[in-house]
């Protein structure tokens, strides 16, 4: 192994139980990760152990409890709360239907008199009315603005984030203003931008409204924009004061960007959750038609998943590097696409195959794994291909400079070992990976 690469080895056992309903129904706080170094690892290698439990505290009122029937249509009265654990920085998850009804949820977590709701143009015809009641409610001495983007990653640039800026100044907002990012995954990493930029940082809040969003890009402070040759390649690490995932607003949300979340929440049942990923395959279905109970489900043991990581990992010095399976293949089909062409998840899930792909090249994983994988998105009506357009030249070129790049060696995240175990390594064989990608794009 190269002497500046690490390889961690992730457990799936997520939770401190292996009876998934009990998971579901009880909170609890585990110790700290131990590191081993396993008499078969290579020099070098870090592996976490298989004891690792997760840090995240969950809480849930006695009516939101995860063990309930799946067609169970009740609102629940109080949130769940998914706790992500940073010490002084650390903050709620709150996960219900109509928690933008619950004015005190957000009030809570705006600490100045001023606010600025950042939305785009599809988005706040739904839900900024109800928003800005939610801040004011009750609470006269609050006033807000908003600024309304573009829709659509196409967007998610320097041009567009000045828009923010421009508001913010216009407004003339001091260092205890809020902002309150109102919409999907780019509008959740432009605002969380603008807030760690403007006068050097202010609060800010998410509340995410898709899918991807709830499950992974609202969670953990990664913020940014996309750059004309590679993406979120201008950024910060900059945690939100909340997040609030109001579940009702996934019911106006388009059929295919549902379909495009689902890649993230499948994501972690493969790199960590063996159990999660056994239950999505019995109820991707359930997912797809929108059932209140499997989303709720879905979106709580995702959160407790990435909150688990970011506890650990807060600014991706190794761990929190395997969230991103599928991701630099996947990056590298939107550079190389086009931005907004294909959503995320889209090319997260093309990317994903790709790296499955590679993993059973090098011997890593069995083939059931690979079949379960193709299946699985096949049924989640997401692309297990990369587009034809797409060649190993253009591939090669984007994701050289990946984030994940460390003295000009490509790291990746695949899978090893058993359903739910991956590494992030550097550790490969190069013809593997040319193998793979000329299995999926033209020469």
């Amino acid at each position: 192994m190269a002497a500046n690469t690490i390889s961690l080895s992730i457990s799936s056992n997520v939770a401190a139980s292996k009876n998934l309903s009990s998971f579901q129904s009880r909170a609890f706080i585990a110790p700290p990760p131990t590191i081993s170094f396993p008499a078969k690892s290579k020099p070098g290698e870090l592996s976490l152990s298989s004891s690792t439990l997760s840090k995240s505290r969950v809480r849930a009122g006695a009516s939101q409890l995860m063990n309930e029937p799946l067609n169970d249509q009740r609102s629940f009265s109080s949130p769940t709360v998914v706790e992500v654990d940073l010490g002084d920085r650390s903050y709620p998850i709150y996960i219900g239907a109509g928690l933008l009804d619950h004015s005190e949820l957000l009030q809570r977590h705006v600490h100045g008199k001023r606010v600025l709701v950042v939305t785009n143009d599809r988005v706040a015809p739904l839900y900024l009315d109800k928003t800005i009641d939610a801040l004011t409610r009750g609470n006269p001495n609050v006033t807000v603005e908003s600024v309304i983007l573009p829709d659509g990653e196409k967007y998610k640039d320097m041009d567009t984030l000045m828009k923010v800026f421009d508001k913010a100044i216009e407004s003339r907002l001091d260092r205890r203003c809020t902002f309150v990012a109102l919409g999907g995954g780019v509008i959740g990493d432009m605002c969380g931008y603008a807030a760690a930029s403007y006068l050097r940082g202010v609060n800010f809040i998410q509340i995410p409204t898709t899918v991807m969003a709830q499950v992974d890009s609202s969670v953990g402070g990664k913020t940014g924009i996309n750059h004309r040759l590679g993406k979120n390649l201008i950024g910060a690490f900059y945690q939100p004061q909340c997040v609030l995932v109001d579940t009702d607003t996934l019911n106006t949300l388009p059929d295919r960007e549902m379909a495009s979340g689902l890649a993230e929440v499948i994501k972690y049942g493969l790199i960590r959750d063996a159990e999660f990923f056994e239950w999505q395959e019995k109820n991707i279905e359930a997912l797809l038609a929108r059932d209140p109970a499997a989303l709720a489900f879905a979106i709580k043991r995702s959160c407790e998943n990435k909150a688990d990581v970011v506890s650990q990992d807060e600014k991706e010095s190794g761990l929190r590097a395997t969230l991103n399976l599928g991701h630099t293949f996947g990056h590298a089909i939107e550079t190389g696409f086009g931005y907004g062409e294909w959503l995320h998840g889209e090319a997260v899930a093309a990317g994903t195959v790709m790296a499955v792909d590679m993993s059973y090249r090098l011997g890593w994983i069995d083939e059931s794994i690979v079949k379960r994988v193709n299946k699985i998105l096949e049924r989640a009506k997401l692309p297990t291909t990369p587009p034809e357009s797409m060649t190993v030249s253009m591939f090669k070129s984007i994701m050289a400079v990946d984030k994940k790049v460390a003295d000009g060696l490509l790291r990746l995240i695949l899978l090893k070992g058993p359903l739910g175990n991956c590494v992030f390594t550097g550790d490969y064989d190069r013809e593997a990976l040319d193998a793979t990608l000329r299995a999926f794009s033209k020469s």
